[in-house]
């Protein structure tokens, strides 16, 4: 007569998830209809958003927020922070286009004072009016605050200081004569990162989601980048021309430099030979953009 049930191994346990719930067997329910957490559906959420979809159970099973985005939110509460020291200790007579404050600021970047080397970084901090700090704050904590939960607080502060760097560096060479406040560079670098990861995964990502990310980012840049060429070119108001270039290079060093660290999850960047591909060109960048400044500026 034969068995209608199997033998069942009486130690046999059945596997559990990382919360120490059954994974189906006759325990437990099975994982698609165990109830999923606020945490483990804002985890799926920033898989779909930041990666392709092969990595999106990688990145769930490693995923928590230890650490938290630090390096995004302390950079963001920084810039907040000299924006209200500027607005409101200094004297001002509007909040909207911040004046005579910002233009002498040991922070802004100013080619007659460019031998003052950190202004070529400090500038991120000093913002030209409420549209302007506002404006960056929100695009970079949308974005920098998912990208760091994915690829930490290293690779993303260093993509974000590679673009404020070479936003600086290109406006000195390209817009020698403008000052430079704003942390576009770095936020532009962010961007470009994750653009081009968007655009090289395009097949691997949900589709509907990459033509959406990409639409965003297009029509969001095209807008800032038109409204920067305004101010710089067709405004005549009374004052140093504020540069729009940093846009430019941190957008370059975003989409070089952030796309190697972006699409490397979980990798060892040592052995890609891109990563050592863009290392090589951005510090080729920076020795030339050095020895422009020194000998061939006209500023």
């Amino acid at each position: 007569m034969d068995r209608d049930i199997e033998e069942q191994d009486p130690l046999a346990v059945d596997p559990v998830d990382r919360d120490g719930r059954q994974m189906g067997g006759a325990g437990g329910d099975d994982d698609g209809n165990r109830k999923v957490g606020c945490c483990e559906r804002f985890h799926r959420s920033i898989s779909k958003w930041m990666l392709p979809e092969e990595l999106h159970e990688q990145y769930r099973e490693r995923a928590n927020c230890c650490p938290p985005p630090i390096f995004i939110i302390l950079i963001s509460i920084g810039e907040l922070a000299v924006f209200i020291y500027y607005a409101v200790w200094k004297p001002q007579k509007q909040w909207v286009t911040l004046g005579e404050g910002i233009w002498n600021s040991p922070l802004t970047y100013k080619s007659d004072r460019r031998e003052e080397a950190w202004r070529f970084v400090s500038y991120m901090f000093v913002h030209a009016g409420v549209e302007h700090i506002l404006g960056n704050l929100v695009m970079q904590l949308l974005l920098g605050i998912p990208l760091e939960l994915v690829h930490k607080g290293f690779e993303v502060g260093m993509v974000y200081m590679a673009g404020v760097l070479a936003g600086s560096l290109a406006s000195s060479i390209f817009d020698p004569h403008s000052a430079l406040v704003g942390a576009s560079g770095g936020v532009y670098a962010l961007i470009g990162g994750y653009f081009m990861n968007a655009v090289v995964n395009f097949r691997e990502m949900i589709p509907l989601l990459g033509v959406f990310r990409i639409g965003v980012i297009v029509i969001i840049v095209g807008t800032d980048v038109g409204f920067a060429l305004y101010r710089r070119f067709l405004t005549h108001d009374v004052g140093l021309k504020v540069s729009f270039v940093a846009h430019i290079g941190g957008g370059v060093a975003g989409m070089t430099i952030g796309y190697v660290f972006f699409s490397a999850y979980n990798q060892k960047l040592l052995k890609d030979p891109r990563f050592w591909l863009c290392i090589v060109g951005y510090v080729v960048f920076l020795l030339f953009a050095v020895l422009f400044n020194f000998f061939l500026s006209p500023a």
